[in-house]
């Protein structure tokens, strides 16, 4: 069979790789602690799936709009002006399965062969696998420890030209839990004005914040047009398993991206929409008492490697990720993330599964009770010494 040279430009997400490897451990009676994947160890709440529920006893199990449940999208646009702080219509949404057809879908309508598109890095591997599929350059801009792996403005700058035609940002950010603040987003915001380039802002751990409010960059002056957010319920609301997500763009992309949707999934399942209704609707106190244990473990978690020679890791401001620095181990990060795993039984990812400058950096989710974090910690502890 000869494949499409396209598919030899596909990447992949290493996390899945791990955890496949972590599961045939446990079938072989080893005991993993997880700490590769990252969603919500936590159930969906209760009033979501009685939503779920009711709609597959209602009959919301036909096809709805390719742009998505109406009632849903005028949902989604009350919820962006309440938390992102402007105004959003119901045809500037279009909702998708998961959140990644945001990102293949934006970068499809936007990027041609040889246009480059500029993303954080470490960060998503999606975003780079995207580009590269769709015939765009990936051009990396790094985070650096040394400013909290916020994103440098200047370096952005240095990298734009002519060919850029999108500049991916995350905030809070996977892996390492940086925020990119309200002078980080105005910086950014002033460059794609001047270039006129479109933003894609990938914000689903909007939620999951420790300190201080979250900022979007579509609320900047200039930038609601010029930017595509992406957000998605999987995070807030422990709903990975659902895949419900969505962007909100200028109505002209949303109605291409909508386009896509139709050609490629039809429309996103209706029952499960119904359920996001309820998400955004109901009661916010599962999803705020989650975030307040993930900050216990954040500390829990920093506390503890920080405490192991060789390692050192800043405390994360957002998302439920810590990405320590391992190079005063001595040992190469993909090496040692190998030896977590099938020595200490503990499933973690390398730095380098989020791209070159992940390089001397382990990531490690701390989506897992405090017992298993504390043991997790001692056996890596005990592997290092």
């Amino acid at each position: 069979m000869r494949l499409a040279e396209r598919m030899s430009r596909l990447g992949t997400e290493t996390a899945f790789d791990v955890l496949a490897r972590a599961k045939q451990l446990e079938a072989e009676g080893r005991p993993i602690i997880h700490l590769e994947i990252g969603e919500p160890d936590f159930d969906t709440p209760q009033h979501i799936i009685d939503a779920a529920c009711e709609a597959l006893n209602t009959g919301w199990t036909h096809y709805g709009p390719s742009a998505g449940d109406p009632e849903l999208r005028a949902v989604i646009a009350e919820h962006i002006q309440r938390s992102r702080g402007f105004p959003v219509e119901p045809d500037e949404v279009v909702v998708v399965p998961g959140a990644k057809p945001i990102i293949y879908w934006g970068i499809t309508a936007l990027v041609d062969p040889g246009d480059e598109v500029i993303y954080p890095n470490p960060g998503f591997p999606i975003y780079e696998s995207m580009i590269n599929f769709c015939g765009g350059v990936a051009v990396p801009v790094p985070l650096r420890e040394e400013i909290e792996f916020r994103l440098d403005a200047k370096e952005l700058a240095d990298l734009v030209n002519d060919k850029t035609k999108l500049i991916i940002i995350n905030s809070p950010q996977n892996p390492t839990g940086g925020v990119l603040t309200g002078a980080d987003l105005e910086a950014i915001a002033q460059i794609a004005r001047e270039r006129d380039i479109m933003v894609m802002s990938d914000e689903p751990y909007e939620l999951v914040l420790y300190e201080g409010e979250h900022c979007s960059i579509a609320a900047v002056e200039g930038m609601k047009e010029r930017t595509i957010l992406l957000d998605c319920f999987s995070k807030s609301f422990a709903m990975t398993g659902w895949r419900l997500g969505y962007g909100v763009m200028n109505k002209e992309l949303a109605a291409q991206i909508a386009k896509l949707q139709t050609n490629c999934t039809s429309c996103t399942t209706s029952f499960v929409q119904r359920a996001g209704i309820a998400a955004l609707r109901g009661p916010m106190e599962p999803s705020l008492a989650m975030v307040a244990e993930f900050k216990k473990r954040r500390d829990v978690i920093v506390d503890g490697l920080n405490a192991i020679p060789g390692i050192s890791c800043l405390r994360p401001h957002g998302a439920f990720y810590v990405f320590p620095n391992v190079t005063e181990t001595g040992i190469d990060c993909r090496e040692l993330a190998t030896n977590i795993l099938e020595e200490a039984n503990v499933a973690v990812l390398s730095g380098t599964a989020f791209g070159e400058y992940g390089e001397g950096y382990l990531r490690l989710s701390y989506a897992n009770s405090v017992e298993n974090l504390e043991e997790a910690i001692r056996r890596i502890g005990r592997l290092l010494s």
